[in-house]
């Protein structure tokens, strides 16, 4: 039998079962904007420790992919929006998208990928139209790719949209945006053509962030003296009102029923004065007690989201601070695996399991020499914090008030640990001292790097090349 016939074969024994009709269940968004990365594989241990059977990812690379062969959790790929242009124009270019992330994993012990995800926000209005009038083409291109491979039975198409795609002041009613209708009405039709699901990012935290208007305790699960009275309808959090909002859009195009998960939802941990532990920890266990109660919304009583992904597993430092000092903590988990509060995803694990057999560098830190005048130092803070993630010195961060000297500390370290703790790297012309003795204080903690990871920092390489080139120049850059 040939590889590709086997290959089918075992795609009709997997949907002839119960597989099709996926149940429910609480998911994560894993994303790999890292300066320095977990190994794939310790991750997906991590995900099978803590009973995670799904997981979103916002690309295809071949070493996550090649982790999760064999690992039975449901996945979903990404299609990034700069790949849509390609995409929608040419056969060719799907044809072989889909040979080289997809058909290639979807084999008897591969990947069981369940979705794809063809771009990520593109409809996000910040993008003033850059990406919409590919959207619907790339969907068309690769459903006949899909078709071709013999996969578009089982894997789905879906567009992960953000809320701002739609608009009101009610839920009751919801439309989207003017700008969108035609591609909206053109985009459900799609994906109920297909039997795929409306795929929304809901973010509570970034209305609260966003508005000095916004109560607080409406954005949480709790009970709000602020709730929203919507003709026979009460809505008493913001996700069920952000949730019915596009029912009513769906509803308003004829499609009232489609089935919607949630791509993306969760809050951050660090970065901003909203952004904590203990609002991250009761914003994202209410989330998952209202979800798995199976209470619904008004427009949709006893019926949750198909699936929610939380955002996100975790810690990403290299992500872009423009949308916030936030945008890096988003993570249940902090970058080396390790849970950053209790939670229980009711997935089986009363509590948050850590990764294993994580690998360190030796437990020491870079600080400011207490000796040393340090008036001259702001470049080298400046270099420091151009190149590691110093985003918790902000204000609203975890170590903000922990004072100049310990400000300089902290950059110190968070460059002298993605340096592997290279001895020159903690120089900074004589003002550096490597410590054996941790200097985290209270909830800042300073960090020691991991060594299991695929990547070797930025220590060498072209890239680190052009950046001291833009740095020498006076160019001070952010890595994104």
């Amino acid at each position: 039998m040939s590889g590709f016939s086997a290959a089918f074969l075992y795609l009709l024994v997997l949907v002839s079962g119960s597989c099709l009709v996926a149940e429910s269940a609480i998911g994560v968004n894993w994303g790999t904007l890292s300066f320095r990365k977990l190994k794939p594989s310790t991750v997906v241990d991590l995900l099978k420790d803590n009973k995670i059977e799904k997981v979103k990812l916002f690309d295809a690379d071949p070493d996550v992919l090649r982790a999760l062969m064999g690992s039975g959790i449901q996945v979903m790929v990404g299609i990034p929006n700069e790949m849509l242009a390609a995409i929608s124009s040419s056969t060719a270019v799907s044809d072989l998208w889909v040979r080289q992330n997809v058909s290639r994993y979807v084999v008897k012990d591969g990947v069981d990928i369940r979705y794809v995800a063809v771009g990520n926000e593109p409809f996000l209005s910040s993008y003033s139209g850059q990406f919409q009038s590919y959207v619907v083409p790339a969907l068309q291109n690769l459903q006949q790719s899909l078709a071709k491979a013999n996969l578009s039975g089982y894997v789905k198409l879906v567009v992960p949209c953000n809320a701002d795609a739609y608009e009101s002041s009610l839920p009751s009613q919801g439309a989207f945006r003017s700008d969108l209708t035609e591609i909206m009405t053109q985009l459900v039709s799609f994906l109920n053509s297909n039997g795929s699901p409306f795929v929304v990012n809901i973010y509570p935290f970034l209305s609260l962030y966003g508005s000095t208007d916004f109560p607080q305790d409406y954005a949480f699960f709790e009970g709000t003296a602020h709730s929203v009275t919507d003709g026979p309808n009460v809505y008493y959090n913001a996700f069920d009102g952000n949730f019915d909002t596009l029912v009513s859009a769906l509803n308003k195009l004829g499609y009232g029923q489609m089935p919607i998960v949630i791509g993306e939802v969760g809050w951050p941990t660090d970065g901003a004065i909203s952004a904590n532990l203990t609002a991250a920890r009761v914003f994202n266990q209410g989330l998952i007690d209202h979800v798995l109660s199976k209470q619904g919304t008004p427009l949709r009583p006893g019926a949750p989201p198909m699936d929610i992904y939380l955002f996100s597993l975790l810690d990403e430092g290299a992500k872009s601070t423009l949308p916030g000092n936030f945008e890096r903590h988003w993570g249940v988990f902090s970058f080396d695996g390790q849970a950053k509060y209790p939670l229980n995803l009711g997935l089986g694990n009363k509590l948050l399991k850590n990764a294993k057999n994580v690998e360190y560098l030796p437990s020491r830190w870079c600080v400011a020499d207490p000796t040393k005048d340090l008036s001259g130092v702001t470049n080298h803070m400046r270099i420091a914090c151009n190149f590691a993630d110093c985003t918790t010195l902000n204000y609203g961060g975890s170590c903000n008030g922990i004072g100049a000297k310990g400000n300089i500390s902290f950059a110190f370290n968070s460059y002298y640990q993605l340096q592997d703790q290279n001895a020159q790297s903690c120089d900074f012309d004589g003002l550096g001292m490597v410590t054996f003795l941790d200097p985290s204080v209270g909830d800042c903690r300073f960090l020691v790097g991991v060594t299991d990871t695929g990547s070797s920092g930025f220590g060498t390489g072209p890239r680190w090349i052009i950046i001291w080139i833009l740095i020498i120049g006076g160019m001070w850059v952010f890595l994104i």
